[in-house]
């Protein structure tokens, strides 16, 4: 039997369940911009208001590794899996203040291969909500690495396809270029989901 002189702080799993679920609300709200007639402008607010609350989450977890003697694995990989956690809530954040800055919601229609990307970060962030509770026991995770790294593979299939669509000269210039900037956000997006995935599996391989 394996025994562990580590404490089983369930704080530090906490921080971790809390800014998770956050990005799944986040995939969620990004998902509302899609739906006609959407209140774009409330969308982009309550983006913020998530996004502000995964700061304040995170500033929580920093708080608690400075103040704990021992903590349940190595600092830097609390740090990594927090700062990783709070990158994708910017990302998904950046989404939603640019399609509603920009006016994107006016177009006739977003492109099909966004909607595409959304819908992978949407799955990525369910993945991550279900795994972070599991990170204390260590149980079952190779599964959800895998898993987030084929569903990062899809979004750069996505983010390839949108790139071509949007150089095709089916938009205007200026459009394009905005377009871009959320392409490039959604990508940033799924590659931060990745970085967490590939922080877990390195906890992972330490704590076995």
């Amino acid at each position: 039997m394996k025994f562990s002189l580590r404490p089983q702080d369930n704080a530090f799993y906490d921080f971790f369940s809390r800014a998770a679920q956050n990005l799944v609300r986040g995939t969620e709200l990004l998902s509302e911009l899609a739906l006609p007639g959407a209140d774009v402008q409330s969308v982009s607010e309550r983006l913020s208001e998530v996004e502000h609350d995964s700061d304040q989450i995170t500033h929580e977890l920093y708080t608690k590794i400075n103040s704990t003697f021992i903590t349940p694995f190595d600092r830097e990989d609390i740090y990594d899996l927090g700062s990783g956690l709070d990158d994708v809530m910017d990302h998904i954040e950046a989404v939603g203040n640019f399609v509603y800055l920009y006016g994107l919601t006016k177009l006739p229609a977003l492109p099909r291969e966004m909607h595409e990307l959304v819908d992978v970060l949407d799955q990525q962030a369910r993945l991550t909500a279900a795994a972070m509770p599991r990170l204390k026991g260590m149980k079952g995770m190779k599964e959800y690495w895998v898993e987030i790294n084929r569903l990062e593979n899809e979004g750069d299939r996505a983010h390839r396809m949108l790139l071509v669509r949007l150089f095709s000269g089916e938009y205007d210039a200026l459009t394009v270029l905005k377009m871009k900037e959320v392409a490039d956000e959604l990508e940033a997006a799924c590659d931060a989901f990745e970085h967490v995935a590939n922080t877990v599996e390195t906890i992972s391989v330490k704590e076995s």
